[in-house]
């Protein structure tokens, strides 16, 4: 069957109407149908998924511990204890908390971590507390509440060279 375009029904007809309403329209609309849902299935695999994880105590909370007064067993039960503690013995306490976005099938990036650490004296009263976050990939002291003096009252290039002094010069040589 051929179409002539110029046998339209009318002035107002033009090449559309020669198009055969049956098999080949149907095709058309189920073609733009299954366009439109791929369009919606690839808008929502490319919305980015956010996931937290983690814990950390909000400034107030931490405004209300007292270094040097605080221990272990009362930051405990006002804040609870922390999933992370020092590396060396429970001298320090860790609260984590990292946010993640997932989008599509790649693999999650972490775009924010924040890091409480509460630290301890031998007699297990509160320190030192501090925040810490990541920018740039980099651990940026966020906050930090420090009760004791320096050490031993020097300043820091006066720690630096009363080390100069302690090198022994036959240590630095290998052995045979």
């Amino acid at each position: 069957m051929t179409f002539d375009f110029r046998q339209g029904r009318g002035p107002e007809r033009g090449p559309i109407a020669a198009v055969p309403k049956g098999r080949l329209g149907r095709v058309a609309a189920s073609f733009v149908r299954t366009c439109a849902a791929l369009a919606v299935v690839l808008a929502v695999a490319c919305t980015p998924i956010y996931s937290n994880h983690g814990f950390i105590p909000e400034e107030d909370d931490l405004a209300q511990i007292k270094t040097g007064v605080d221990t272990r067993d009362t930051v405990g039960a006002f804040l609870g204890r922390p999933s992370t503690e020092g590396v060396l013995g429970d001298n320090e306490w860790f609260y984590v908390q990292s946010r993640w976005k997932t989008v599509g099938g790649r693999e999650p990036q972490e775009i924010n971590r924040q890091v409480v650490a509460i630290s301890f004296d031998a007699k297990g009263k509160v320190s030192n507390i501090e925040r810490f976050g990541l920018e740039k990939g980099e651990v940026v002291a966020i906050t930090r509440r420090i009760t004791t003096e320096p050490i031993r009252g020097r300043s820091a290039l006066a720690q630096i060279f009363a080390n100069f002094g302690r090198i022994d010069p036959a240590s630095l040589l290998p052995k045979n």
